[in-house]
């Protein structure tokens, strides 16, 4: 589950015949064939790996479509395969994907973990010639985790997940995702600085900080117009009566969208 917007603009970088386009220095990606409202052009599936090395470690695997797992399986030796979160456009090909390389596959939590243990807020990997920061970022869910990779290029990358897009907002899946857990997650974002920002849905982005602050001004911008709603409505306001006021113009395809976004910025005003 991923954007409030979902306007066409996919990846421009030139990729290869197995359809992998360079990210960055120590990167990869390849779209996966399934684009839709919330999941933007596709998810992005990363291939991580250090020039000249022929081990792999592969992020979000995405959907279960075998023509893009063979293609993720034909890039290299995979040592490893990480999870940012727990949605299907990310874990749907997980044990699949583990069934054909024998690589573990870690994600924040055991239930979709497959010969690997839970990934662990802090840990650092070293996989593949790249050292792997595990970074938690709970909000959009609470098992989201990032990826630094202080050593690809000059500002180092962070591989975002649904956390932070290359084109829209991300949407809280309330009540898994709180708010509050999210800006924290941001602040702890900025933190990192002007890394490369590898989102899995949309287009690779420079500057992770300056994205951090664009999505809390827009945050903040977001409560601003649910408090005036609710002076208008008043406080006891129902989510479907906020969400008229706040999204008049939302198209009903992802109205549960917007719902559940005004559902989650009511929760943290209310406690």
């Amino acid at each position: 589950m991923t954007s409030e917007s979902t306007a066409s603009s996919g990846n421009t970088h030139a990729g290869d015949s197995s359809g992998l386009q360079r990210s960055s220095e120590l990167t990869r990606f390849r779209l996966a064939p399934n684009p839709g409202p919330m999941s933007l052009d596709g998810t992005n599936s990363y291939v991580i790996s250090a020039p000249g090395s022929s081990r792999v470690v592969i992020v979000d695997p995405g959907p279960a479509d075998e023509h893009h797992l063979a293609a993720l399986a034909a890039s290299g030796v995979v040592e490893l395969v990480l999870i940012t979160h727990r949605h299907a456009d990310h874990t749907g090909a997980s044990a699949r994907f583990h069934e054909l390389t024998g690589a573990p596959v870690r994600a924040a939590s055991a239930e979709h973990c497959h010969g690997g243990e839970p990934l662990i807020d802090g840990e650092v990997l070293d996989a593949a010639g790249v050292e792997i920061r595990v970074v938690a970022t709970p909000g959009h869910t609470s098992d989201s985790l990032c990826f630094h990779l202080p050593g690809d290029g000059h500002t180092g990358s962070v591989l975002t997940g649904d956390t932070i897009l290359g084109r829209g907002t991300t949407v809280l899946d309330y009540p898994d995702g709180k708010l509050g857990d999210y800006l924290a997650s941001l602040q702890r974002l900025e933190e990192l600085g002007p890394a490369i920002l590898l989102p899995a849905h949309g287009p690779v982005l420079p500057a992770l900080d300056e994205k951090c602050r664009e999505y809390r001004e827009h945050r903040e911008q977001r409560l601003d117009q649910i408090r005036a709603a609710l002076q208008r409505l008043g406080q006891g306001a129902s989510v479907a009566a906020v969400t008229d006021a706040v999204y008049p113009d939302v198209d009903p395809s992802v109205r549960w969208a917007a719902e559940t976004s005004v559902a989650a910025q009511l929760d943290y005003l209310r406690n």
